[in-house]
């Protein structure tokens, strides 16, 4: 496949507390990081999972990708194309996002058909004469009745409304869909019927989807391949199939033991994850996971590891990632295979 999205030295940064009283005492007006200098790397027609604890960066990043957070350094490229920081409307239609709460991103107040209708009047995605039979297509894309057009939001059903976000998404035409959450508020039925949609579409269309998500077992379903985040950077990029069956970073290996599983007794002397995240206010020097690391040693407090491997499409961020001659308790502090036994969704 072909490149279709990069970021390069993706940097996002906050302010944090009152601006005006930093420049009236004569400081500095303090900033986090939520995102630095980040990498990534998406093809064309996949679909690419983004995980990590709350706090690490996944929207952040979902942000920025679509053009609703601005960079404070880096940059991100489509098809070749580098987005500018104020995006035109062409730049924009091509990157849409699924929100994880459509009740907070759809207007109470407008129908259905009134918040289809307008998007494209405004966008001018199709002739007027055209707007109502274009809503409708939209509808039955997602596979919701016509007659909902006259609804309000507070009518629908979470699933449903969820539908109408993704239609939302899709009257744009985008290349890439950014979903973030966007099943995490559903029950599990409701849950597979949208994973499910975007499956189709993504065969119909040929979208590029971004999938972020807590739920590792619908990631491993859905995704191609996942990035895994930790402290606003990358620590694994790999296949899905590679990195749950030999995870290569601690981190990662950590996140999957400690996921819920059906049919397995806890694993005995595996490695859950424990400790607080650490703070973006204060990130660690060298390795931003060494102080919850189960096998960190003297070099990983000072050195930076590098998010490289033996293939351009096999990256993990630690300094012994690829240390053939070590057993996975060494390497990672879980048993061999441990981490990955993981029930498929």
């Amino acid at each position: 496949m072909s490149v279709l999205l990069e970021a390069h030295d993706l940097t996002v940064s906050y302010r944090v507390g009152s601006a005006l009283w930093a420049r009236v005492r004569g400081h500095a007006v303090p900033e986090v990081h939520a995102i630095e200098q980040l990498d990534l790397v998406v093809e064309r027609g996949s679909v690419v999972g983004i995980v990590g604890e709350s706090g690490c960066g996944k929207s952040t990043l979902a942000k920025a990708l679509v053009g609703l957070a601005p960079l404070a350094g880096g940059s991100i490229t489509l098809d070749g194309e580098t987005l500018s920081p104020r995006r035109t409307p062409q730049q924009t239609r091509r990157v849409q996002m699924v929100f994880q709460d459509p009740s907070a991103s759809l207007d109470p107040s407008m129908t259905i058909g009134q918040t289809l209708r307008e998007l494209l009047r405004v966008h001018r995605m199709v002739a007027p004469a055209d707007v109502q039979a274009r809503a409708e297509e939209l509808m039955r894309r997602v596979e919701l009745p016509v007659s909902l057009l006259q609804a309000y939001p507070r009518r629908l059903s979470g699933g449903q409304r969820q539908r109408v976000g993704i239609a939302r998404a899709l009257a744009l035409e985008p290349e890439v869909l950014v979903a973030d959450e966007s099943v995490a508020a559903l029950d599990v039925s409701v849950q597979a019927a949208i994973l499910n949609l975007l499956q189709r579409l993504r065969a119909e269309l040929g979208l590029t989807i971004l999938f972020i998500s807590h739920d590792l077992a619908v990631v491993r379903h859905l995704c191609d391949r996942v990035v895994v985040m930790y402290l606003g950077t990358v620590v694994e990029d790999r296949p899905t199939e590679d990195l749950f069956e030999d995870p290569r970073h601690p981190y990662t290996a950590a996140l999957l033991s400690a996921a819920p599983r059906l049919g397995f007794e806890k694993l005995s002397g595996g490695s859950a994850l424990s400790g607080e995240p650490g703070s973006l206010h204060s990130v660690p020097s060298g390795c931003r996971f060494h102080p919850r690391c189960p096998v960190a040693r003297p070099e990983c407090t000072d050195r930076v590891p590098v998010l490289a491997g033996p293939a351009p499409d096999q990256r993990a961020a630690c300094h012994f990632a690829w240390d053939t001659d070590a057993a996975p308790s060494e390497r990672l502090g879980v048993p061999a295979n441990g981490a990955a036994r993981m029930d498929p969704l």
